[in-house]
């Protein structure tokens, strides 16, 4: 990245990343690794957990559940086996956070997952990690064996009589695995389906024993806490949303990539100070945040202090951390139907409001986007998702609609146009185009001609040309190669 996308930003979960040889044990033991493991086997597990209450940290995988409540949870539950849990499943599309973070640093998590375990009383922990990430598997499981290797794993760590190890579970790619109960589901070996909820995983979870899952993000900050301290961290940030966030700058923006900024950073400074606004001079348009079940953003949130409760009051949400910015050309009912369709594909089908109702959903979007939808479909949906929001078994049925309603409350005029006038503001909508050539414009090139599929374009040598519209499939051919402008998109 250029190096204004330094500006503003501050590293805690990636401050080792690019930094460090990720394979080398003695790397991570020079920026003060396991330090942090060390300084708690000092300190009571109660103790832990208050140092990770105080400092405010909450789980960076979605919901934004307090960590060290959590944690405490567990530890207040008697079991004679507990379990710590990393979830490395990351699912939402273009969000790469959590594997950066296995590749480039996989000791914190190890570090981090032996903290939570003598925090809550576990001895045993696992990481779920998607099997298409393989390098990211390959250095986790070196660390986890060098660890071993140097008595930092396993039995009476640091002398402490302290036992903890870590083993790898392989996830097959669910987007629903995201859900705690549903990848515990997975980790058994059963179809990974989310259950109700409670007992909660801290109280009853793998094996139906007190079980804490956390995603990556969560776990790499948690050495940095121990060691700099509560206060620290929750200096950073804002009132309610401790420390720092890393997001996955993606879709029609200069600086595409990772980013970790301070909690409460305005989405203005993160899309046009460090992303560097839209390519080509477009027009900022509208941004999702918190992946396919997050919700659009546009020009009146610029401003909006990026944390859990402001986004979640914008009909969105912080999710693990993925940004898709969208510029001008891009039609928000499409962008709707795109999100609601991945959603669709990947629902466990388990409940029915998840299940049936993103079939019914995408049906009213697909109708609207080929010219055929009405008013009564915009009602018709919109009390569909809030009755799926309030009926779904989990956070994936209960955030599916969250697309269509925040793209239906900030862009209304677009679904009105495509309802009521038959057009897509943005063009993109194939059914509702017509092209056609303007007669001043047009001077006979026949580079048109040339490039149609069907010959629907007809005309001489330097003479205007002609679309036959009833032939026309809307591919946007002569459009793309005209290079007078005389092809007109309506």
């Amino acid at each position: 990245m250029a190096a204004t996308t330094q500006i503003k930003q501050l590293r805690i979960a990636t401050r080792n990343c690019g930094f460090i040889d990720p394979e080398s044990l003695d790397d991570y033991i020079a920026q003060r690794g396991y330090e942090a493991l060390a300084k708690v086997l000092t300190m009571t597990p109660a103790e832990v957990v208050e140092v990770i209450k105080t400092a405010g940290l909450r789980g960076r995988g979605g919901g934004g559940f307090p960590t060290g409540v959590k944690w405490g949870i567990a530890l207040s539950n008697k079991a004679d086996q507990k379990y710590m849990v990393c979830n490395a499943d990351e699912g939402d599309p273009g969000a790469f956070m959590d594997r950066a973070v296995l590749e480039g640093d996989p000791h914190s998590i190890v570090e981090a997952m032996a903290i939570g375990g003598y925090a809550i009383g576990a001895t045993l922990g696992a990481v779920y990690i998607r099997a298409e990430y393989p390098l990211a598997i390959k250095r986790l499981r070196k660390a986890i064996d060098d660890a071993r290797a140097m008595g930092l794993l396993g039995k009476n760590i640091f002398g402490s009589g302290f036992d903890f190890d870590i083993e790898i579970k392989y996830g097959a790619g669910a987007f629903v695995c995201g859900e705690e109960t549903a990848l515990i589901r997975s980790m058994e070996g059963h179809r990974g389906e989310p259950v109700s909820k409670p007992p909660f995983p801290a109280q009853s979870g793998y094996w139906k024993k007190p079980t804490i899952v956390n995603n990556v993000e969560t776990f790499a900050n948690v050495p940095a806490i121990i060691l700099k301290g509560a206060d620290w961290f929750s200096s950073i940030g804002t009132a309610t949303s401790k420390g720092t966030k890393v997001f996955a700058l993606a879709g029609k923006i200069v600086n595409v990539g990772l980013i970790e900024v301070p909690m409460g950073t305005s989405l203005r400074e993160v899309i046009f100070d460090i992303g560097g606004g839209c390519p080509d001079g477009k027009e900022f348009k509208a941004v999702q945040t918190g992946g396919p079940s997050g919700g659009a953003l546009a020009h009146k949130d610029l401003d909006v202090a990026i944390d859990y409760e402001s986004l979640i009051a914008r009909k969105s949400m912080m999710g693990s951390g993925g940004m898709v910015v969208m510029d001008e050309d891009d039609c928000m009912v499409s962008v709707a139907k795109f999100f609601l369709d991945f959603t669709m594909d990947e629902t466990c089908g388990k409940c029915t409001p998840c299940r049936i109702g993103s079939k019914r959903l995408f049906e009213i979007l697909d109708k609207i986007t080929k010219g055929h939808g009405t008013q009564a479909d915009l009602s018709r949906m919109k009390t569909l998702c809030e009755s799926i929001k309030d009926t779904a078994l989990c956070g994936l049925g209960q955030t599916m609609p969250n697309p269509i309603l925040s793209t239906m409350d900030t862009f209304a005029n677009e679904y009105e146009a495509h309802v009521t006038q038959k057009k897509c503001p943005a063009h993109v909508c194939t059914a509702m185009l017509t092209y056609t050539i303007d007669p001043a414009k047009c001077t006979g090139c026949t580079l048109c001609t040339k490039v149609c599929p069907v010959e629907c374009i007809s005309g001489t040598k330097k003479q205007p040309h002609v679309i036959d519209a009833s032939k026309c499939i809307k591919c946007g051919a002569c459009y793309d190669k005209c290079k007078f402008d005389s092809v007109i998109k309506l």
